[in-house]
């Protein structure tokens, strides 16, 4: 008698009847004969294995190989793809940060399907400025006399370094002398930019005497910078931008302020910590102040410039402009998520960024009561999901202190602790990623950022989890 091993094996369709299935048609019509045979290889090649693992288990049919062609063919796809961000990080970098408003997507999308006045005058039918489509809505927001935009923050710094302060001194504390992600460092910015960085202060405390003994003829700028993904506390001391503002002026350099994140609005009124706002860092009196457009400002990713008239001519007159400019798609979507900001009342519900942060507690752990009892039978037996509370944070820098009391779906393996990796994996190999964090025993899905119209898409995306293979591998 032929071993069980041997039996299933045998049971093992051929990939030419597993491609005359049903299941395999909308493969083969969305991604062609050779890559959907290649998928189909490859999941009668799991199986293969699946079933040495665990003799005498039935071998999968031909419409079950058809759709884990399928899961294998979609999992390909290019990593830009929509995925679940349940991390507990609102703005995180490397899942792209700020997801969009509505109306910017569909401004995006209407500049993609169309030609549009990119820089062309509709009035005089002439050349324009691509700038002409931000300006006055971030002069209206800020206070600023003019403004500018570039394609990220470090952009902006850059720039603006490289117009005021090239061959010349860039004074700067050393208590603000910060790295940002991808190990990119403040000092590295400036040097690139051409300017001699002239440190004052200690890192935690830095005077305005310390500013004055350090400017002189070969000074360009001030900077100052918002140390927003950290925070020195204790015995320090900093000095304001309005009194910082007024020693630059004295000594005839603009002080360039760099909010990092920056907010255009008080954030205190949605129950978060307040931060400074680029409005009042312009009433401050610094002649340019730089800001993302892709963190608390909750727009696509771009770096603005805001200040003085004449300070902004000179940045768009640097030829480095050109090359750190935006396109179309990005100024269609900053121009209509920066329109929201001119309805505060609404901002909260229209904008994704602020509702996710501004959400409150007892409706997360609604949602986690509401989606336990399916997600625990999606996964099946191996695993044990319950709700519990958790804390989320805002991410990408901003507020590094501060965490907003959130809700999870925890989920604990019952015998081995390798099948939370395990189950982690497979959840990020959805076609539809679900992305979490594991921690202190538990595999935990915070669902500040799970709105309730993803709920469904959520439910289904969980459903395509190949139950067998994740067997397999815990076992």
């Amino acid at each position: 008698m032929a071993e069980p091993e041997v039996v299933s094996l045998r049971h093992l369709p051929a990939v030419a009847t597993v491609l005359a299935t049903a299941e395999a048609a909308p493969w083969l019509e969305r991604y062609g004969r050779v890559a959907t045979t290649d998928a189909i290889r490859q999941a009668i090649d799991e199986a293969r294995e699946a079933l040495r693992a665990a003799a005498g288990a039935a071998a999968p049919t031909a419409a079950e190989l058809a759709q884990r062609a399928g899961r294998l063919l979609e999992a390909r796809t290019p990593g830009l793809r929509p995925l679940f961000n349940l991390t507990g990080t609102v703005l995180h970098t490397n899942l792209g940060r700020a997801v969009l408003a509505d109306v910017a997507i569909d401004a995006a999308v209407d500049a993609m399907r169309h030609a549009v006045a990119l820089e062309y005058d509709l009035d005089d039918g002439v050349r324009g400025e691509r700038d002409d489509h931000l300006r006055s809505l971030l002069r209206e927001l800020t206070g600023a006399e003019d403004a500018t935009v570039v394609n990220n923050n470090a952009a902006a710094v850059l720039l603006c370094l490289n117009t005021f302060a090239l061959g010349r001194e860039a004074v700067v504390s050393r208590g603000e002398l910060i790295e940002i992600g991808g190990a990119f460092r403040m000092p590295d910015i400036m040097a690139r930019a051409g300017a001699h960085m002239v440190e004052v202060g200690t890192t935690n405390r830095t005077h305005a005497a310390d500013y004055r003994n350090a400017l002189g003829e070969r000074s360009g700028l001030v900077l100052k910078v918002h140390t927003s993904n950290y925070r020195i506390q204790g015995f320090t001391a900093e000095v304001s931008g309005q009194e910082l503002a007024a020693i630059a002026d004295a000594a005839g350099v603009p002080l360039l302020n760099d909010l990092g994140s920056g907010s255009l609005v008080d954030l205190s009124r949605y129950g978060l910590a307040k931060e400074p706002t680029v409005r009042e860092a312009v009433r401050d009196g610094a002649r340019l102040v730089t800001f993302s457009g892709d963190k608390l400002l909750g727009g696509p990713q771009a770096g603005f410039i805001v200040g003085d008239r004449a300070l902004i001519e000179q940045i768009n007159r640097n030829p480095l402009k050109r090359a750190l400019r935006v396109d179309k798609l990005r100024l269609a979507a900053i121009e209509a998520t920066l329109n929201l900001y001119r309805d505060p009342d609404r901002l909260a519900d229209r904008l994704p960024t602020l509702r996710f942060l501004a959400r409150r507690k007892a409706d997360i752990q609604a949602q986690a009561h509401r989606l336990q009892a399916t997600v625990a039978a999606q996964l099946g037996d191996a695993f044990i999901v319950d709700t519990g509370d958790c804390l989320s944070q805002v991410g990408s820098g901003a507020l590094p202190l501060d965490t907003l009391a959130s809700a999870a779906l925890v989920i604990r393996a019952r015998d081995s602790q390798s099948a939370l990796e395990h189950l982690a994996a497979a959840l990020r190999a959805l076609s539809r990623p679900i992305i979490g964090r594991v921690a202190d025993g538990a595999l935990r899905l915070d669902l500040r950022c799970l709105a309730e119209a993803d709920e469904a898409p959520f439910l289904a995306a969980l459903a395509q989890l190949d139950h067998a293979t994740l067997a397999a591998r815990i076992s």
